[in-house]
């Protein structure tokens, strides 16, 4: 596997340890700013929103550049949006470097998958995207807890600036790491790679990421209260669990990188069953704490782990391009906010229970997204009698 690929997981961590920072010093942010608990919530929602829609802006501004110099670039205005936010005097400054530091981790993350696509060879690109993968699965171990204990000990600032030398590190990793390599494969000019936008079937594949990762996040943005309100565990026992969970994220992100490339819609649908299975299990068995651990813990196996194959479907689909993969992390982090959102809503016609039903009804959505594929790839084979060879290619 090439040393970028590493080096780029490294920059995707700091990403999301400034992404997740937010929600574990709450308290602490909300008198440092003389602002409420909502509004502070509203900063967690800000830097997905300029995610979602202002990541792919951004990659095409960037789009002429060779993909290490736009990288560079992206580092330097997450670094400034990070001691933006380590210096914020009031609310609105805050504001306005969530804002900044959404918007250059979305298109960080597009520019990077698509190094990652460009640096290896085809039959491995689902394995070194999990390898890079794994700094968001490790941003959920490591970095939020991480990022909380700086913040509890030193103050919330402490946190944003363990986070800038976080950044600075994986920077300098990344310009003494990175080879120097042409614009990415589809960065042939803007209308080339709008163009793709044009595939119907490239709207599908992008749904199929949305339902995933909102049927994961329906549950995931509410373990705190569904343990400790229905399970009955304490709220010290929680953060444990989380961790567990992380790793479990962690694993699940290795082995589906193990089998993205040879066997991506597969494992898809396997994913979306398996999770399914395990959001109804949360919903039925939440109130007993061993079958709610395990329901928990293979949410964590089958959900956000999808990354690696459903990037790998992007792709093949669209191209490897910055702006494609960038666009379909927009679409990830639209699943983030639907997850979240609609969650909150039926928790509050429904009660604790509804967001993991909510999430078992997007998954089962989400097989359905792949049914054509499915129905593709386990058709009949074409005749060997068939009267012309280029036809039987051509079926293929």
């Amino acid at each position: 596997m090439p040393r970028a690929v590493y080096v780029l997981a490294l920059g995707i961590f700091a990403m999301v340890t400034s992404e997740f920072v937010v929600a574990g010093l709450m308290p602490q942010m909300a008198d440092g700013l003389n602002a409420t608990i909502p509004q502070i919530g509203y900063l967690i929602t800000a830097f997905a929103v300029a995610m979602a829609a202002g990541g792919p802006f951004l990659t095409v501004a960037l789009m002429k550049l060779p993909p290490r110099t736009a990288l560079m670039v992206l580092f330097a205005i997450f670094l400034a949006g990070n001691v933006l936010a380590a210096t914020a005097a009031g609310y609105a400054t805050m504001m306005a470097a969530r804002i900044i530091t959404g918007i250059a981790s979305q298109a960080f993350f597009g520019v990077g998958i698509s190094m990652c696509a460009q640096i290896t060879r085809p039959e491995v690109r689902g394995r070194a995207i999990a390898v890079a993968m794994n700094g968001l699965m490790l941003g959920t171990l490591l970095g939020l807890p991480m990022s909380t204990l700086v913040g509890e000990r030193f103050g919330w600032r402490a946190a944003f600036w363990t986070i800038t030398a976080i950044t600075v590190l994986a920077a300098v990793a990344t310009l003494f790491g990175v080879d120097r390599i042409e614009r990415a494969e589809g960065g042939g000019g803007f209308r080339q790679e709008v163009g793709v936008f044009k595939k119907p079937k490239l709207w599908l594949v992008l749904s199929t990421s949305t339902l995933i990762i909102g049927a994961t996040f329906s549950a995931f943005s509410y373990f705190n209260p569904i343990l400790t309100g229905l399970t009955g565990f304490s709220t010290g026992t929680v953060p444990v669990l989380l961790i567990a969970y992380g790793a479990a994220t962690v694993v699940g992100n290795t082995v589906v990188g193990r089998f993205a490339d040879r066997h991506t819609v597969p494992v898809l649908a396997v994913g979306l069953i398996l999770n399914t299975v395990f959001l109804t299990g949360f919903a039925l068995l939440a109130d007993l704490p061993a079958p709610a651990v395990i329901c928990m813990m293979g949410i964590g196996l089958v959900g956000v782990t999808m990354n690696p194959a459903m990037a790998t479907r992007v792709q093949r689909t669209g191209n490897a391009g910055p702006l494609v993969n960038t666009v379909h992390s927009s679409f990830i982090t639209l699943g983030i906010i639907l997850g979240s959102s609609i969650g909150a809503a039926v928790i509050d016609a429904w009660g604790l229970r509804a967001p993991l039903w909510l999430g078992a009804v997007m998954a089962l959505v989400g097989l359905a997204t792949l049914l054509p594929d499915l129905a593709r790839r386990f058709a009949p084979a074409p005749s060997l009698a068939s009267p012309c060879p280029a036809e039987r290619a051509e079926r293929v």
